[in-house]
């Protein structure tokens, strides 16, 4: 009885304070006006192994570096070309696929280790995958010299950390996500937007309409149906897009409510299961994170992002013997970051 009442008053003190903290994040607005404004948010893990596997970039002494170079060059030209005010990247927490494991345990089982097409020969697969964990860790100590806010949550994986903070925590603010995973097109509305490093293309409202003739509101609905193949969720077999807008016409021009009514509309009952099951893993509008975590988000946006550090940046340069990959570095960190540091500058002077 007692533990009972504890958990409750505990779950009211966090609502509570959860609610504090949105309230001040969106409350001062000299701030949000300048550093909220508009944020890109990258998905750092699809990131970084996008370009480990495919930039071929070695340093000075034959070392294969391109999951760093390709990461900071690839983020450097979006902020050249999305001039956000703003940027939070989002990497995977350790055991973030656990809650989708326990929905379904074949989740992103059968996955073939990584490999480079251009890796070079003789290297074992322990050697590639020792190659890709210390760049890694390299890259991090790289983002923390840069005026970027980085978030890692425990048991959370980083589309479930940047769906939240894009409808819920900066609620407010012009959104650009940055990935190739199409699973945020679902939560693309009037004020979210996704960016495709690899094709070069924003997506909003009218674009994701136009390529795929449903509306972003009904976006998951088709995913749930095709499944994905990357995470080893299947779909409904035989059912593909063509397939589903020549069946459903009206997902390009009426907003399904729910799940249920998904069911009920196109007469697909007798793979329920399995639909509800993928609705579960692959939905982004109402994320499933513990109360403790999305405090613990939200005071990691709110605190802000680091500044840019140069010095530190120029000497990492030296150390790893990437300053010819990166070809006048002064210049490339004053057009890629010197706008988001003189951001942070003005905000904290206020």
């Amino acid at each position: 009885m007692m533990s009972s009442l504890l958990m409750k008053l505990w779950m009211v003190i966090l609502r509570k304070r959860y609610k504090e903290l949105l309230s001040q994040i969106s409350s001062n607005k000299s701030k949000a006006n300048s550093v909220n404004d508009h944020v890109l948010i990258i998905d750092g893990l699809n990131q970084f192994i996008r370009t480990w596997a495919v930039s071929p970039a070695t340093n000075s002494d034959g070392q294969h570096i391109g999951g760093i170079v390709g990461f900071l060059q690839t983020i450097a030209l979006s902020i050249r070309t999305l001039a956000p005010t703003r940027v939070i990247i989002a990497f995977d927490g350790k055991g973030g696929s656990s809650r989708r494991k326990k929905i379904y345990p074949e989740y992103k089982a059968g996955r073939k280790p990584l490999k480079r097409p251009n890796r070079i020969e003789g290297l074992t697969e322990e050697n590639e995958a020792e190659n890709m964990r210390r760049q890694f860790k390299r890259l991090i100590e790289y983002l923390d010299c840069l005026p970027v806010t980085v978030i890692s949550m425990e048991n959370i994986e980083a589309d479930d950390t940047i769906a939240y903070i894009a409808k819920q925590v900066l609620n407010d603010s012009r959104i650009t996500i940055m990935s190739t995973d199409k699973d945020f097109y679902q939560i693309i509305n009037d004020r979210i937007s996704v960016w495709s490093p690899t094709k070069k293309v924003l997506y909003d409202r009218k674009r994701l309409e136009d390529e795929f003739q449903i509306l972003s509101e009904n976006f998951v609905y088709y995913r749930i149906v095709d499944g994905d193949k990357s995470d080893n969720i299947p779909g409904v077999r035989g059912v593909g897009l063509k397939t589903m807008l020549k069946k459903f016409p009206f997902l390009v021009d009426k907003e399904i409510v729910n799940i249920d009514e998904f069911l009920n509309v196109t007469n697909l009952f007798e793979h329920k299961d399995l639909l509800e099951r993928n609705f579960r893993l692959m939905q982004l509008h109402n994320v499933d994170i513990p109360g403790n975590s999305k405090l613990s988000i939200v005071d990691q946006v709110r605190g802000g992002s680091k500044r840019l550090v140069k010095y530190k940046i120029h000497k990492m340069f030296l150390e790893d013997t990437i300053d010819h990959a990166i070809r006048n570095p002064d210049v490339w960190l004053q057009d890629s970051f010197n706008k988001l540091d003189l951001i942070l500058q003005n905000a904290s002077n206020k």
